[in-house]
């Protein structure tokens, strides 16, 4: 429960600083300190000039007590509908136009495949700040999300953002798959 945190104090980093980097979480019993993304696998979320700002947290399989995802809430140098994750791989893509997915699985399987200009909102809905700063490295993008209900949701939201910015979208809807990642490994 405390494994970063440990490993934090002892690198000289304040309670505060934790804090205010979302990392830690206070307890309510003791007043004591607990990692928030324990148990998750780490996605860093990286910015332009390639500084780690925030991190989301997937849980592990075997863990049915919490969020399938949580992410870094807005802190002083983060806020979510202002990022885009892997869009500092993306925007230096020789590849034609941008590829909105879901989530971050969904982005690295698409960018394991070869696939390199895929990105994803920030664990939030995607905002029209997000469609602003994808339009400044490309003019084209299509919409590739989650093949359900609330995918269907998103792509129609996202799309009503998009239109107003980009002359050029298209919606890929994969065969067979609910998103990118499950295609891929298939």
């Amino acid at each position: 429960w405390t494994g970063l945190y440990d490993r934090l104090k002892s690198m000289g980093f304040s309670d505060t600083v934790m804090l205010q980097a979302n990392l830690i979480v206070k307890r309510k019993s003791d007043n004591g300190y607990y990692d928030r993304f324990r148990n998750r696998v780490m996605f860093p979320i990286i910015d332009l000039r390639g500084n780690v700002i925030a991190f989301g947290g997937r849980k592990l399989p075997d863990d049915d007590s919490s969020a399938k995802y949580i992410n870094t809430s807005d802190t002083p140098v983060y806020k979510k509908s202002n990022n885009v994750f892997a869009l500092n791989f993306a925007k230096n893509s020789k590849r034609d136009g941008l590829i909105l997915c879901e989530g971050y699985m969904d982005v690295i399987a698409m960018h394991q495949a070869g696939v390199d200009n895929a990105v994803a909102a920030c664990g939030t809905s995607f905002t029209h700040q997000q469609a602003r700063l994808l339009s400044r490295y490309n003019d084209k993008i299509t919409v590739m999300l989650d093949a359900d209900s609330a995918g269907e949701k998103a792509t129609n939201k996202a799309i009503e953002i998009l239109s107003p910015i980009f002359s050029n979208i298209n919606v890929l809807r994969l065969p067979d798959a609910k998103d990118p990642d499950e295609y891929i490994k298939k």
